[in-house]
């Protein structure tokens, strides 16, 4: 395993959140022993650095800016540079990268530098995104930071702090509130608090596709459609009882604690959808230009396992966010009992029968083929 792609996982969070405490924890987990941590910082002088306990040769720290903006090159170069001297000798060899990103930070330009760099898709994988999010604020942080919302909507984990503050009835209203409205956004990460030492570096890590200890794809485990579907019947319930009540005239009652989703949730959906039917390869890599091309930016992220006409029994995995997608993988035979088409998207302001019509289309499951559905798409997107 010595020649391995190294697993990125990449820690976010809203300022305040409590990124620092948290991997000040972790770090102190054998888990992590031989983890590379590269922590970027807002500015010129590295305040969080100096919190940061295990500040040895393997930790990485980077002022150049905001990796949502600037810094993308700087995080390709110090990346490439970590390698090379883990390849020489001059640092302890190290079996994982973790990437903090600042509390303003949007993760996407990140993922798409892990996916998409050719120098690094070799040598590393992305493993998956870590949010954290304050439990106690972080109803009035996702109200007014969209950044925020954009952070647990792309998470794979998300870990809730400051639970402890949370007392009383109230408290427990507050808590209830900030899952619920979690789930929402997204079904299927899945959710630890830092109370009693739940968000262990092992239940946090140990979240791609790849499971560490079989060495196996585990297509279930990293899709969680039936997440997706389960949220998507939430939703379609919630819609019902919020028009009933709106009909009825009845709204909250006095006292009752409520809290507005903002409009910036109100932008966001999650689903999946499932198909037997073999696609082209052809078919598929149109599809996926299509979705880049017209939905690219509001496509927070998709993930699929895809069936292939050309080698129905090796299917394909799809990784995107945004605009950009990991090169498409085969893997040796289907990983379990269930060989359809399995595919879950995380989107802003994008309808499911869209993407679900236009996948279908290049299955030809829809009358006049594919080519008269993309022109029905297209001329929509105008």
């Amino acid at each position: 395993m010595a020649n391995a792609p190294i697993p990125v996982a990449i820690l976010t969070g809203f300022l305040g959140a409590g990124k620092t405490t948290l991997l000040n924890f972790l770090l102190k987990d054998p888990f992590l022993a031989d983890a590379a941590v590269i922590i970027n910082e807002f500015g010129d002088v590295g305040i969080d650095h100096l919190l940061v306990e295990r500040a040895d040769e393997n930790v990485i720290e980077m002022a150049s800016g905001c990796l949502c903006c600037t810094i993308r090159g700087d995080l390709i170069d110090t990346i490439h540079d970590l390698l090379a001297r883990r390849g020489r000798g001059e640092i302890k060899a190290f079996n994982r990268i973790v990437i903090e990103t600042t509390g303003l930070a949007d993760p996407a330009p990140v993922l798409h530098a892990v996916m998409s760099e050719p120098g690094l898709l070799a040598a590393c994988r992305l493993e998956g995104v870590i949010t954290v999010v304050d439990a106690f604020n972080g109803m009035a942080t996702l109200d007014a930071h969209p950044e925020a919302v954009k952070q647990v909507a792309v998470a794979d984990r998300i870990v809730l702090t400051k639970v402890d503050l949370l007392v009383g009835r109230e408290g427990e209203e507050i808590l209830f509130a900030v899952i619920a409205r979690l789930r929402k956004l997204n079904p299927a990460a899945r959710l630890l608090t830092t109370h009693r030492n739940e968000a262990t570096a092992e239940r946090l890590f140990t979240m791609g596709l790849f499971d560490p200890k079989t060495k196996t794809a585990d297509v279930q485990g990293w899709l969680a459609a039936e997440a997706y579907e389960t949220g998507e019947k939430r939703g379609r319930r919630h819609r019902r009882g919020h028009s009933h009540d709106h009909a009825q005239g009845s709204g909250h009652p006095h006292g009752e604690h409520h809290h507005d989703v903002s409009r910036h949730d109100e932008h966001i959906r999650s689903f999946s959808f499932a198909e037997a039917n073999a696609i082209s390869p052809q078919g598929l890599e149109l599809f996926l230009e299509l979705l880049k091309s017209y939905h690219g930016a509001n496509m927070l992220r998709m993930k699929g396992i895809v069936k292939v006409s050309d080698d129905p029994s090796r299917p394909v995995v799809l990784h995107g966010v945004q605009h950009v997608f990991h090169p498409p993988a085969r893997l040796p035979a289907w990983p379990d009992g269930d060989e359809r088409t399995r595919l879950v998207f995380i989107v802003k302001d994008i309808q499911k029968p869209m993407i679900e019509g236009l996948f279908r289309a290049f299955t030809d499951q829809i009358s006049g083929g594919a080519d008269a559905f993309t022109d029905k798409t297209l001329s929509l997107n105008r």
